[in-house]
């Protein structure tokens, strides 16, 4: 606790943002110099990512930021940081003239807020998913990269992934004939950590954690340890279940595949929808979402039981193709083969390494803001028809639904304090 006794542990106070310009950071990283990164959250998905950003030479990790100091301090010792490098706050970090790149492996509901005010500081982004916790949030993303020249690589990692790669070429060549049909598997009960049941009373908020700050523009709820960090994503006022978790990885892969990372579908409807009821956890746990594009293509996303289905299944007029991470199964296995004649997709062979080539090269990412925000935007339009019911009709370019002004009201999430995202930003 003392290694931190100087640093202040804000509690909502008004956003700190300095411009590019200000900071000196406005163009690329200098030639041959390292990445001076900072990672932002650094939990559970927070650490693995600081792992792999360790093992990359060209890298030095230079800050930390965590609201649970238990989980800075950890960091800290992996590291090799401790003292002022140390912080609870992180608009401390991003006004760091020496921060060329920050990590951000936040709760979803603080996916935007950070990462707009990265951008705004003239930080390139390594940011989890799904890229916002609303499609509003993402747009605002994906507005401040463009606006301020950042780079982004969103954590949506099967990209760099060669038997995905490889499925998604074999689809787009042609290979399954035409495409009628995508099926998204994901689990059906949630994977809760620690015992919880989701019924547990408030209870005093542990001095580790600054739990204000936690919360951020969500809003305030009693503090229980079973709300907080992994567990987040059961809660429906910070994250749909795994209708983003899982889903924001294999309707990426649905998208890649189908040829659609420029679109979304256009209409979506729900039904099957089972919630805990009176939980804590109170997202959608069974589902059955389908969407449909503008060409016909259907895709369903169901929670399942079965693990074998979890992932991304294209099927078409002449065979079928699956794929999850390093899975690769087909209808007949020549169709995966690799022609020289097929379509040629992006090759990334690491995710983590990717971004950082980008950030010196200022070249593309495999997963940029744009092609992620389309993803989100599928998860999120499920959430919503799943809380709506019937069939919500969705305009890809305006990014609004055409038939439902309920449905509208949910673009963006209620945001509280100080940390309402700005138009222009």
């Amino acid at each position: 606790m003392n290694k931190l006794s100087r640093r202040r542990w804000l509690q909502g106070a008004a956003p700190m943002i300095l411009s590019a310009s200000v900071l000196g950071r406005a163009g690329a990283v200098a030639p041959n110099s390292k990445i001076r990164l900072a990672c932002i959250g650094v939990g559970g998905q927070g650490t693995s990512n600081l792992r792999a950003f360790l093992a990359d030479e060209r890298v030095q990790v230079v800050a930390l930021c965590d609201a649970d100091r238990r989980h800075l301090e950890r960091a800290g010792e992996l590291a090799k940081l401790s003292g002022g490098d140390l912080y609870g706050d992180f608009r401390e970090v991003l006004a760091r003239s020496d921060v060329d790149a920050v990590m951000n492996a936040t709760p979803d509901h603080w996916h935007a807020a950070i990462a707009v005010a990265a951008a705004q500081a003239g930080k390139d982004l390594y940011s989890e998913k799904p890229l916002g916790a609303s499609i509003g949030e993402g747009r605002a993303i994906c507005d401040a990269v463009a606006k301020h020249q950042r780079v982004l690589q969103c954590g949506t990692w099967r990209r760099s992934g060669m038997k995905v790669r490889m499925a998604c070429e074999a689809v787009q060549s042609g290979r399954i004939g035409q495409l009628k049909e995508i099926r998204v598997g994901v689990p059906g009960k949630f994977a809760i950590r620690g015992g919880f049941s989701g019924l547990e009373q408030a209870q005093p908020v542990p001095a580790h954690l600054n739990y204000e700050m936690w919360m951020g523009n969500t809003a305030p709820r009693p503090y229980t340890e079973a709300r907080c960090h992994f567990n987040f994503r059961w809660i429906d006022d910070y994250a749909p279940g795994y209708i983003t978790d899982w889903g924001a990885h294999f309707v990426d892969v649905a998208q890649w595949g189908a040829g659609m990372d420029g679109t979304t579908p256009v209409k979506v409807s729900a039904r099957g929808i089972g919630r805990r009821s009176g939980s804590l956890y109170d997202a959608p746990e069974q589902f059955a979402l389908e969407y449909t594009y503008a060409n016909g293509v259907r895709m369903i996303m169901e929670s399942t039981e079965d693990r074998n289905a979890y992932g991304t299944r294209f099927i078409g007029s002449e065979g079928w193709i699956f794929t999850e991470s390093e899975v690769l199964k087909a209808s007949d296995m020549e169709l995966v083969r690799s022609r020289p004649d097929g379509v040629k997709l992006m090759v990334s062979r690491h995710h983590h390494r990717n971004f950082i080539d980008a950030v010196q090269s200022r070249g593309p990412t495999a997963a940029p803001a744009e092609i992620a925000q389309r993803a989100a935007i599928i998860c999120h339009m499920g959430a919503i028809a799943a809380k709506i019911g019937g069939e919500l009709q969705f305009d890809p370019k305006t990014e609004r639904f055409t038939n439902n002004d309920a449905a509208n009201a949910m673009l963006m999430r209620p945001m509280q304090g100080p940390w309402a995202l700005k138009a222009g930003a």
